[in-house]
């Protein structure tokens, strides 16, 4: 994109009551936003949806000006901007209808065919949060995912630091401009975090700093990720706003329970109550749902072993897959008398110790 692009689509980005909705609409009506706004206001107005409102906006005489500030905050803090048609933008994040026109990144995010999750929470973490958060992201490492978040406090720091702990990317979605980092206490935290990842936002180095701007951001976090995770929430809070997004996007939520008289847990157990979110209790469950293949960091060793311990419920599998050579998913839970949940986790635990494989069609067999 040429500085001249650039400056036409940063000051669509910023008209007044102009969302990334509209915004799309009237480039895919002109062909660029250049064209948005140099066209005659009339024919603007024969868009379906367009009116007086919007075309008083476009008509501001500051857009380009404004437009121009920021392209040299842009240029002078080496920033990467991200057009929503570029190869390079956030791939999941393209097909959601309120995704930015716009991003902007600092650091060295790599997300091309990347496994990507978010995971979000509440602020006031519990200490048992902080614990099966940390141990998620241990047993998922060998995945090699991107970890997303909002670099906040509680879940999404822990989220982050933990991701840098264990070598993973991880990305921050920033609620404002990267001219300022909240909280002010994480700015600790930037250089590690842009050195295994980095920040994205939509926000200028001049938009006014407003909590309104965190709900905006969260669509973000759950459009580019291919599933949300929950750690902890309290029955109102933003993560289960992510959730709802994430939903609505059609991506996989997945939300750990816990006991009915935490405060924290009442947000998380309720999107399970409600269906809106599927039960997380064993970290190795996301791999197997989202279908997961080891990557070529250090690959755990999936051979068979010639004396191999399982627990009871692996037993009963294994001896139900010895009688029947390879056997559906569902038939495996129905003849186990399990739920289909708790025996997905089960065969990819007895995978990792080189027991049984996968095979097309939700079929499993012994090795």
């Amino acid at each position: 994109m040429t500085d001249r692009d650039l400056i036409y689509t940063l000051a669509l980005q910023h008209v007044p009551k102009i969302g990334d909705v509209t915004a799309k609409k009237l480039i895919s009506h002109c062909g660029s936003a250049e064209a948005v706004l140099t066209e005659k206001k009339s024919n603007l107005l024969s868009i379906d949806g367009i009116g007086q409102t919007i075309i008083k906006g476009l008509s501001q005489p500051s857009l380009l000006t404004e437009a121009e500030a920021e392209l040299r905050f842009i240029k002078d803090n080496h920033i990467t901007c991200l057009y929503f048609t570029d190869e390079l933008y956030p791939e999941r994040l393209k097909h959601c209808i309120d995704s930015p026109i716009l991003l902007f990144q600092a650091g060295t995010i790599k997300l091309k065919k990347r496994n990507i999750i978010s995971i979000v929470g509440t602020r006031k973490i519990t200490s048992s949060g902080v614990a099966f958060c940390e141990k998620l992201i241990e047993q998922l490492a060998p995945f090699d995912p991107v970890i997303v978040s909002g670099f906040a406090y509680g879940t999404d720091i822990t989220a982050h630091k933990s991701a840098i702990k264990h070598n993973l990317q991880t990305v921050g979605c920033l609620a404002h401009g990267l001219n300022q980092i909240y909280p002010k206490t994480h700015k600790k935290y930037m250089i590690d975090v842009e050195k295994n990842g980095g920040f994205l936002t939509d926000f200028w180095s001049t938009d006014t700093f407003d909590r309104n701007n965190f709900l905006k951001r969260n669509r973000i976090i759950a459009g580019m990720s291919e599933a949300t995770i929950v750690i902890e929430s309290a029955e109102k809070g933003g993560s289960l706003v992510t959730a709802d997004i994430a939903n609505s996007y059609d991506r996989d939520v997945f939300a750990v329970p816990g006991r009915v008289t935490d405060q924290q847990s009442i947000g998380c157990n309720n999107l399970i109550k409600t269906q809106q979110a599927q039960l997380l209790s064993n970290p190795l469950d996301i791999a197997y749902m989202l279908n997961w293949q080891f990557e070529n960091k250090e690959k755990p060793a999936i051979q068979k072993q010639l004396f191999v311990e399982l627990n009871s419920e692996e037993k009963i599998i294994y001896n139900f897959l010895k009688d029947k050579d390879k056997q559906l998913l569902d038939i495996i839970a129905i003849e186990c008398a399990m739920p289909i949940f708790k025996v997905a986790s089960i065969l990819l635990t007895m995978e990792l110790k080189g027991v049984t494989r996968p095979l097309p069609g939700k079929l499993f067999e012994l090795i």
